[in-house]
């Protein structure tokens, strides 16, 4: 039995190449939770740019194809549980890797967070109309213990549960689409073709609110060891999440916004789009199924949020930077056991508490939602800074790479200002309170990670050559297959 273990068992005693490339895909749409966009939010985006919301969809696929690009340079030389973070130490160094990975984890435990919020939202909403009332926190220890349960129980049966759900979930959305633009006589919009009535301003501000709905493209990074030939189908993921997920919004946009034409209600002001859209079809259960789907959805990122913010953890305890209970692996399982509890706690922790003291779930989905794209941010801009430094070393830096480098990261500058505002400007003013204090919450937490990460460094002075071993040996252990 012990020999069969260690033969499906990684370096780091994780499960061995166990997930095929439709399984590595579905972990990084599963964070992305496409289904969310067009069944909540788009009426957010549509506020904002109007007739262009497809452009700003298709603005934004683009921007992050430019970040895909500079990821990518890194996920087909190597691969680890440590996702970016990994990365940025070969590219950057111990201290910038450090903190990337301190955002990495925050990342994904607040858009969990977010997406637990929205599952006991449309869970009690669907609950409510066959005359079953629950407390939103039953919700929150629901989707977090059934999470904390498959993440915990198999890596296998986390990518399987993710793919099938998102599969139903962006299958149903896809039939009601079509069904609606037949109604339409698959008319084709001008309008929306001729962006008429939208502005640069408007769109340039739908492509912030787009860019956070793609936040977590990048998460089948941490599946390094899982993965089968992770050198092909992690930097395929990564690439193939983005352009899929960006043309089905863009689809779902213009079907949209089509289908709200002439209609007395207004986009902008609807919370629940498509179901209004399936009443007007005559397919009012399609609209009641979508919600279950988004349920479902919401579930699903929940789940792929944990799986690779425990990674991240994982391999942060295992370079010394926290307790090494964090860095072990279940010996049956494979998987990383504690980092999954953990994670599974501190996201049912912080929205709870949150709740306790009186905020409702929809108010909390949006500051959790809004602080995780702080974290994402900061590590797109160090991974496409790192890109070219680590091709310089390798000898292999090109004109074009450097290109593409210098457009990820000034794209990135868009959702930056975005979030930060600008004083006095009627385009990206500054956000109201609390949001204008989220920036500065997030590098507290950053100073505190750096802290804590010096007081390891002085309490254990080899730390930081043993980690710079351990990815360096990552990184040569796949050098021959380049």
């Amino acid at each position: 039995m012990t020999a069969e273990i260690e033969l499906t068992q990684s370096v780091h005693g994780l499960k061995k190449e166990c997930l095929s490339y439709g399984e590595v895909l579905a972990q990084s749409i599963a964070v992305i939770a496409p289904t969310t966009t067009p069944a909540a939010n788009l009426g957010l985006i549509y506020a904002s740019a109007g007739n262009g919301t497809w452009l700003s969809f298709l603005i934004g696929m683009m921007g992050l194809m430019f970040v895909a690009v500079n990821i990518n340079q890194f996920a087909r030389r190597s691969a680890s549980p440590g996702s970016l973070y990994s990365y940025i130490v070969k590219g950057l160094g111990v201290t910038s890797g450090v903190l990337s990975a301190w955002g990495l984890v925050l990342a994904y435990l607040f858009t969990g967070m977010s997406t637990l919020c929205g599952f006991a939202i449309f869970g009690q909403s669907l609950l409510t109309h066959i005359g079953i009332h629950t407390h939103v926190l039953t919700l929150f220890a629901l989707g977090t213990v059934l999470a904390w349960y498959v993440a915990y129980k198999d890596i296998q049966l986390s990518a399987k549960m993710m793919l099938l759900l998102e599969a139903f979930s962006i299958g149903l959305i896809l039939v009601l689409g079509l069904i609606i633009w037949l109604q339409k006589g698959f008319a084709i919009d001008i309008s929306q073709l001729t962006l008429q009535g939208a502005t640069p301003g408007g769109v340039s501000l739908g492509v912030v609110l787009v860019v956070f709905g793609f936040s977590g493209f990048e998460s089948a990074t941490s599946l390094g060891d899982e993965a089968k030939k992770p050198l092909k189908n992690i930097p395929k993921s990564v690439m193939q999440s983005a352009i899929w997920t960006g043309v089905f919004f863009m689809i779902m946009a213009y079907i949209e916004v089509l289908g709200f034409r002439g209609s007395a209600v207004d986009l902008a002001k609807t919370e629940e789009p498509l179901s209004f859209l399936a009443e007007q079809a005559g397919v009012g259960f399609l609209g009641t199924l979508i919600s279950v789907g988004a349920l479902l959805s919401f579930f699903a990122c929940v789940l792929a949020c944990i799986n690779p913010a425990a990674r991240v953890l994982f391999m942060m305890a295992r370079h010394g930077l926290f307790h090494t209970s964090l860095g072990k692996a279940h010996g049956a399982n494979l998987t990383p056991h504690t980092a999954i509890a953990l994670c599974s706690l501190i996201t049912f922790i912080i929205p709870a508490t949150l709740n306790l003291l009186g905020i409702k779930p929809f108010v909390i989905l949006g500051y959790t939602g809004t602080i995780c794209t702080y974290g994402f941010l900061l590590v797109y801009i160090l991974v496409s800074i790192a890109a070219p430094v680590y091709l310089h070393r390798l000898g292999k830096l090109r004109s074009l790479d450097l290109a593409f480098s210098v457009l990820a990261v000034l794209f990135m500058m868009i959702p930056i200002i975005g979030t930060l505002g600008i004083p006095g400007s009627d385009l990206f003013p500054v956000p109201p309170a609390p949001y204008n204090i989220f920036p500065y919450l997030f590098l507290l937490y950053l100073l505190a990670g750096f802290g804590w990460f010096m007081i390891q460094r002085l309490r254990y002075p080899k730390m930081v050559k043993k980690l710079e071993h351990s990815i360096d040996a990552i990184h040569a252990s796949f050098s021959d297959v380049e």
